[in-house]
């Protein structure tokens, strides 16, 4: 292993190139030095756009194989130009940089475009450095080292698809990295579903961040205090001209590192205060009364969007339920995204009537509102005679829907979310509900599923249904829906 730094063999190339090396540099080359020396192995370097950061992990590479030119490295990126890029760097390193010159080999064909193989004693099948796109086949191949350097962009992760994609393409990188071998993911966040994320999204269904475990260095364009972190290139105006000209949320993703959707979220989920309040119902003198973090509870919404969801990125079964308060404040309190079973006794139609049938009873609701377009059209018997096979008292009402679901939506829940009137139940967030309101576009791009929030547009655009304050005295159990009267006896003489 070569006596030299990689800080110093930075510094000799920057001094051959007659280039000043700027402390933001500096300070990423200290942070790779460190942390090959300490062994560490699973490495996340993520900086501001334009920050030099890939140029940097070029030089770092080159310095591997000068510290050992048997060393394999895999450069893995979004497409397969962007890693052969990579390529072209280092190996330019190699030929100019006082230090690495001998490295370069003799037989031409050992140097090519998009993987070079350099002067070194052991024979190998796989070159000193091989370049390819996320997407190409790598089986048989076999690395010491694999850099990721930005292989999440808008073409890889703007859609619930291919952020999937690109994890499963990604995890088979284990078999191809070698026992201890180094793996280095370089980037910047283009979603807020990101592999760089260092919290869970439990929408998602993932148990852990994708990264959970990583060594990391994170590097916005500005520090704790407001300072630029590279003022020489970026001061203080042209980092607000920056964010001036490409809008809040693309800068607080790829200038400060924030997990943000990029494309803009008309419908963000982070405007609902959470609670982790239940209901509670209560009879005093048969007078019931729903109550939910302390407020008391006057009306009603169950929207029912049925599907079957047989295949992946079909329609999905929603049922949502928001109730309203004295105030009008507007609560989110439960959310179920229905699937049936091959192995039950009822058929799927009916495990999921029975389903929406046992989330409106524990949820106390008077009605369901079912949506008859397509499938739902034959929904509304079957859930009335689930009703009554649980012996509940539960309403029923078809609704059909002639507007574009874009405009539904928009209508519904636009000015709430912007005032916020609505309070969502920390449950919820544990759904793909969220997630939907993330990727929602007004003008239907993205091809996004929005069944959840179609169910929730729908509980807030129907007429409530308002809660009676007196339970009927022959109901199967007391409940805070229902009608009837409330008699009083008096001591006085009309």
């Amino acid at each position: 292993m070569t006596a030299c730094s990689f800080p110093e063999f930075l510094w000799i190339w920057n001094k051959t190139q007659g280039q000043t090396t700027p402390a933001l540099h500096v300070r990423m080359a200290r942070w790779l030095n460190a942390r090959w020396r300490a062994g560490d192995n699973r490495l996340l370097l993520q900086a501001f756009r334009a920050s030099g950061k890939s140029t940097i992990v070029g030089l770092f590479c080159a310095w591997l194989l000068l510290s050992d030119p048997s060393v394999r490295i895999l450069v893995l990126a979004a497409e397969q130009d962007l890693a052969a890029k990579m390529a072209r760097n280092v190996k330019r390193v190699i030929e100019r940089h006082p230090l690495t010159r001998h490295l370069k080999p003799e037989k031409a064909e050992q140097w090519a475009a998009d993987q070079f193989t350099v002067a070194r004693a052991r024979e190998s099948r796989d070159p000193s450095m091989l370049a390819r796109g996320v997407g190409a086949n790598l089986t048989g191949s076999r690395a010491d080292v694999l850099i990721c350097d930005d292989v999440e962009v808008p073409n890889t992760c703007d859609t619930a698809p291919k952020r999937f994609d690109l994890r499963q393409r990604l995890s088979e990188t284990d078999y191809i990295l070698t026992p201890g071998g180094l793996q280095l993911y370089v980037g910047t966040p283009h979603s807020y579903y990101t592999i760089y994320a260092d919290s869970l999204r439990p929408e998602t269904g993932e148990r852990a961040p994708f990264l959970d475990g990583f060594t990391r260095l994170t590097l916005p364009i500005l520090t704790a205090g407001g300072k630029s972190r590279w003022p020489e290139k970026y001061d203080r105006s042209a980092i607000e001209a920056l964010r001036a000209r490409h809008g809040p949320a693309k800068f607080d993703s790829q200038m400060m590192l924030r997990p943000v959707n990029v494309a803009g979220c008309r419908l963000d989920p982070d405007r609902m205060p959470l609670y982790d309040a239940e209901l509670v119902y209560a009879e005093r003198n048969r007078l019931a009364t729903l109550e939910l973090d302390g407020r008391r509870l006057t009306s009603a919404g169950c929207r029912w969007d049925p599907a079957y969801g047989a295949t992946a990125g079909g329609d999905r079964s929603v049922v949502v339920c928001v109730f309203t308060d004295e105030a009008g404040g507007y609560w989110l309190h439960d959310a179920a995204y229905l699937s049936a079973s091959e192995e039950a006794a009822l058929d799927p139609a009916r495990q999921q009537c029975r389903a929406v049938a046992r989330f409106a009873e524990r949820n106390f609701l008077p009605a369901v509102t079912v949506e008859t377009n397509g499938v739902g059209r034959f929904l509304p018997g079957l859930l009335r005679a689930e009703i009554r096979t649980l012996g509940l008292s539960i309403g029923v009402i078809e609704r059909h829907s002639s507007a574009r679901k874009e405009t539904r939506i928009l209508e519904a829940l636009d000015a709430p979310l912007a005032a916020g009137q609505i309070r969502a139940h920390r449950r919820v967030f544990d759904t793909p509900l969220p997630q939907e309101m993330r990727e929602w576009r007004p003008d239907g791009a993205g091809k996004t599923h929005d069944d959840g929030l179609d169910a929730l547009a729908g509980c807030l655009s129907d007429e409530p249904v308002r809660l009676p304050r007196t339970p009927p005295v022959d109901a199967v159990r007391p409940a805070w829906r229902g009608g009837g009267g409330h008699r009083a006896d008096t001591d006085f003489d009309l």
